[in-house]
């Protein structure tokens, strides 16, 4: 077996510097180049440790979680102990998502016998700097998607509250979004309305509203009125509203007895208010089923 350390050596420079740098850009650090090319070395200096027997002691998990400690110290500072434990989080998890892209490509591209000696043998070296070059980018994709999807699911969390609307003995439950930018009032009572999507009220509204509803044809449910059964018809309204090509458009409303509102600072009762029924999904992945209008939040309503 024939070893080149000096390429070993630059390779996990260059992986260790990979990883430093996604760790920053996911953290949005500020960093100085020549600190992170000199823990990205110190990271490569600890690889070499390997091919030298008397240094075996070093492979221990408690002296690799130093070195790692080590190199996020000598790239970003200390910075504090929460700052700190934080870079030490990402710096972990972007690692085992690299891990893993790597370990899946050589799975994928080698054989039992590959995989079983190694790939720092002859020409396995030329595949895994092959597998390096396209695995940390990889890598480094599927750790900026899933800290944008993690970020944004927080963000809903903060911005999403339950909402219980209760019209004679039926009650409606569902998650909704709290949205700053829904103004939305029946211009004639000025009351605030609630958008909720139709299916949450499917069994109770006729099948041949729903597919108007849709179509966004609402305007001639109002002909149907007094043909088609429905339980609630002197609570139906008609909101007009301007859709995104700015013509003017309505929406088939429902007037609840009243809406509770479940957030993290408790509950808001409110009676002044419109379900504005839509025909499609609010949220592409069903994270909620109705947007709030702020108002209902901020102050109440209660008469």
């Amino acid at each position: 077996m024939v070893v080149y350390l000096d390429i070993i050596f630059l390779m996990n420079v260059l992986i260790d510097g990979a990883l430093m740098w996604t760790t920053a850009w996911s953290r949005k650090l500020r960093f100085r180049f020549w600190r992170l090319l000199l823990a990205a070395m110190i990271g490569g200096s600890y690889a070499i440790f390997l091919f030298f027997p008397p240094l075996g002691f070093l492979y221990t998990f408690l002296v690799k979680f130093l070195f790692s400690l080590i190199m996020l110290w000598t790239a970003f500072g200390f910075g504090g102990l929460q700052h700190f434990m934080r870079n030490l989080g990402m710096f972990y998890m972007v690692n085992f998502v690299a891990a893993g892209v790597v370990v899946g490509c050589m799975y994928v591209r080698q054989s039992a016998d590959e995989l079983l000696n190694g790939i720092l043998l002859g020409r396995g070296l030329t595949g895994t700097l092959t597998l390096i070059a396209v695995g940390i980018p990889l890598a480094v994709w599927i750790t900026r998607t899933v800290i944008r999807a993690m970020k944004r699911k927080q963000e809903l969390l903060t911005h999403t509250a339950k909402v219980d609307v209760h019209i004679d003995s039926v009650a409606s439950s569902c998650m909704g979004l709290i949205d700053t930018g829904n103004q939305l009032y029946d211009p004639l009572t000025r009351t605030p309305v609630m958008v909720m999507e139709a299916s949450q009220w499917g069994e109770w509204i006729p099948e041949t509203w729903m597919d108007k509803i849709r179509r966004a044809e609402v305007d001639q449910i109002v002909s149907s009125i007094g043909t088609d059964s429905f339980i609630w018809q002197d609570r139906l309204r008609l909101v007009p509203y301007r859709g995104v090509n700015r013509g003017t458009q309505f929406m088939l409303a429902l007037k609840p007895d009243k809406v509770v509102i479940t957030t993290e600072q408790g509950q808001t009762e409110t009676f002044k208010v419109l379900i504005g029924l839509d025909g499609g999904r609010l949220s592409s992945d069903n994270a909620y089923q109705a947007i709030i209008h702020p108002s209902l939040v901020q102050t109440g309503s209660g008469t």
